[in-house]
């Protein structure tokens, strides 16, 4: 549900980073925001519950380029990862353009990522879209841990679409904003249909 803001001539999406408790959602967007210039972020925003915590900020990307002359704003929000915040998550969907799922590499957080892409698909259908038509990327993080998952068994679980997929070690940076920008771009790709 992009929003257009004629008067500053900019279109607003919302990317939503989805995932398992602790998986690294908070971690990516802290990187793009630690990384992004100043002046082209706005102020990060974190809503604390007793266990989790939902971030958001928005900002302006520098090399994707504006739409009949309008440019483009993304807002980054991250769901809380734990299930029991299942209202605070389908609320935070709302309105969504693109969808970045960030899973958990370590073999035994295979369990919490399946429940966790079920949630999203769900969580989706109750605001009228679907997994399958919306702009999507998957994270494979903390690839530096040891007791990983080989990649190719991820995907295999994990895999909806053959969405782009992208390994990740979110603290160093590596996958951030590859990812980001996967699903940046397709979100663009959707509005120049319009």
């Amino acid at each position: 549900m992009t929003f257009i803001n004629y008067a500053a001539k900019e279109i607003n999406c919302k990317i939503v980073y989805y995932g398992p408790g602790l998986g690294g959602k908070t971690t990516n967007l802290q990187h793009i925001y630690n990384k992004t210039a100043p002046d082209r972020r706005g102020k990060m925003i974190s809503l604390a519950t007793e266990a989790d915590r939902t971030l958001f900020f928005d900002f302006l990307p520098l090399d994707l380029g504006s739409i009949r002359g309008f440019t483009t704003r993304f807002h980054l929000y991250t769901v809380p990862g734990q299930v029991f915040y299942d209202a605070s998550r389908k609320l935070i969907l709302k309105g969504v353009d693109g969808v970045v799922f960030v899973a958990d590499s370590q073999t035994d957080r295979m369990e919490a990522n399946v429940e966790s892409i079920r949630n999203l698909e769900l969580n989706l259908q109750d605001h009228g879209f679907d997994l399958l038509d919306i702009p999507y990327a998957l994270q494979f993080n903390k690839r530096d841990l040891p007791n990983i998952m080989p990649v190719d068994e991820m995907y295999r679980m994990l895999n909806y679409k053959r969405e782009p997929t992208f390994a990740g070690i979110a603290p160093q940076g590596v996958g951030v904003f590859e990812t980001l920008k996967s699903v940046a771009k397709q979100i663009l790709v959707e509005l120049r249909k319009k």
